[in-house]
């Protein structure tokens, strides 16, 4: 199936900003909705992308943004609640709405972002509406193609897990840590881009759930260790008991900015892993976070000026 034009959900943050560049580096037309358009415009200079503001929540909006489409790609999610969006609507309500107008605008292929370690019985809000998302999705597709990715953690520049630990590693001392054994597989955000760009039309995808990690499986603790060491801080990273993680999630829940909440560390109950290999089908090996991350991560210290020492010293 030739995928022309694609109309991305959700299509201006993190992993929407990396879609956009791939399918664009392809020549393929974007279409990103969004709310706000000042949001969208770094990538409105992309050459084949287009941005228009609409409510993603209304099916008859939606419908007129998927009209031309060949395919449609949901990344809408969130990872706290608040008075004017909520699991439910974002990750339930939502998904169910873009199935309804592919099929008003005849959409060929839907690609829906979920989560890894959904379920009907998952430990989190937000596990559990994810996966009534996908049963939304599944219900209403009836003869529309549909492939579900449910990614680990993703990374990579202007993400907002490595880099907030980087952020309290350069202004504090010590770093408590709750749920400092689970154990997680990040996946980087151009790998999980590339993935959706394969996927696109592709009928060996078709009816298929992928679960998305990179090559290798990291405890938190070691995640943020890792962190430390790469912007050449030396901070003790201390774990904390369940108790006091509960009573840490409480306190940061309540601040501006939300680095976390209770629902947060109820999804960590569980391993963020994968459970088989990465898919052979997109024809690719993920990249490591040591080959990644230190180009972001150590660009703002004093390791970043040793590859132009290298360079004058003529290595």
């Amino acid at each position: 199936m030739e995928i022309r034009n694609v109309c991305i959900v959700g299509g201006s943050g993190f992993v929407g900003g990396a879609v956009a560049e791939q399918l664009a580096a392809r020549g393929t037309a974007v279409r990103i909705i969004t709310r706000s358009r000042p949001r969208a415009m770094s990538l409105a200079v992309l050459p084949t992308v287009e941005v228009v503001v609409a409510d993603p929540h209304d099916t008859a909006a939606l419908a007129r943004a998927f009209e031309n489409m060949d395919a449609v790609v949901n990344l809408v999610g969130i990872l706290h609640e608040n008075r004017h969006q909520t699991f439910r609507a974002s990750h339930a309500q939502l998904p169910a709405r873009v199935v309804e107008a592919c099929h008003s605008a005849g959409v060929s292929h839907l690609v829906h972002m979920s989560a890894l370690g959904v379920g009907d019985s998952a430990p989190s809000d937000y596990l559990r509406s994810k996966a009534q998302g996908e049963a939304a999705v599944k219900a209403a597709a009836g003869p529309l193609p549909v492939t579900i990715l449910r990614p680990s953690v993703i990374f990579g520049a202007g993400d907002q897990f490595l880099n907030t630990f980087a952020s309290l590693a350069r202004a504090f001392p010590v770093i408590p840590l709750a749920a400092a054994n689970t154990r997680f597989q990040p996946i980087w955000v151009n790998d999980v881009a590339r993935c959706i760009a394969c996927c696109l039309g592709d009928a060996r995808h078709f009816g298929r759930t992928y679960g998305l990690c990179g090559p290798k499986a990291w405890t938190l603790e070691e995640l943020v260790r890792f962190v430390c060491a790469t912007i050449g801080k030396r901070r003790a990273v201390v774990p904390l008991p369940h108790v006091l993680g509960v009573l840490q999630a409480f306190t940061l829940e309540h601040l501006p900015g939300k680095l976390m909440t209770r629902d947060n560390l109820r999804s960590m109950a569980v391993d963020n892993v994968c459970e088989g290999p990465f898919p052979e089908s997109f024809g690719f090996a993920p990249s490591s976070i040591e080959a990644i991350v230190p180009a972001y991560l150590a660009a703002t210290s004093a390791r970043a000026r040793y590859p132009g020492y290298r360079h004058r010293a003529g290595r």
